[in-house]
């Protein structure tokens, strides 16, 4: 369902209206109208029905959106509809914490493998998977794998996305604090904590 004229701020928008989609599921909620998705996810109506509008005709007039059907075709429209393996680099704090954050398994992500560059590190284990040595990245061209967090320190995250791209990686989700450069085919995504939590002050 990729569509190129898709404006990549709906495309931001989707795993919001999932993540909203998914618990008024756990509730046993079958439909939801657009102004109630829209309080879920704190947009107005007329944004959620534009967005939706990008990928086909959805909700019934009086019944809203059928939440299975939606909650479906968003998955279909963000290949999540099978598992998405995911390498993470770096097994620090951050990384450890990621490893073991259960959440991911929620949306079909798996995290297949850990690497780090610490000797202290390598041959241990965080939950069941072994963190291997930085130096065998190059594993994950042999499995395919498309999709990696980063959360080394920022003064080697741009090696490391180097190295991962030259291996096959085309979608990053950087968590190392600071900018990537990578080949336009390749999509970051990059969260410093720190940014987010500066701007709370102002509205305390």
């Amino acid at each position: 369902m990729k569509d190129q004229k898709v404006p990549e701020e709906t495309i931001r928008r989707l795993p919001r209206y999932l993540r909203a989609l998914l618990f008024v599921q756990q509730r046993g909620i079958e439909s939801l109208p657009s102004h109630e998705l829209a309080e879920y996810v704190q947009l107005n109506p007329t944004q959620i029905r534009k967005d939706l509008s990008h990928f086909g005709a959805f909700g019934k007039r009086g019944t809203g959106y059928n939440v299975e059907t939606l909650t479906k075709t968003i998955r279909d429209i963000l290949k999540l509809n099978e598992p998405q393996k995911t390498v993470l680099v770096g097994a620090g704090r951050l990384g450890t914490a990621i490893a073991s954050f259960p959440g991911f398994e929620r949306y079909g992500f798996d995290i297949t493998a850990i690497y780090d560059n610490s000797m202290s590190k390598i041959g241990k284990k965080i939950g069941n998977t072994i963190i291997k040595s930085s130096d065998a990245l190059s594993d994950i061209k042999e499995n395919k794998i498309k999709l990696a967090i980063i959360a080394t320190p920022p003064e080697v995250a741009q090696e490391t996305v180097t190295v991962l791209v030259e291996n096959g990686i085309t979608g990053v989700l950087n968590l190392s604090s600071c900018y990537l450069k990578v080949p336009k085919e390749v999509k970051v995504r990059t969260i410093d904590l720190a940014m987010e939590l500066i701007m709370l002050p102002y509205y305390t």
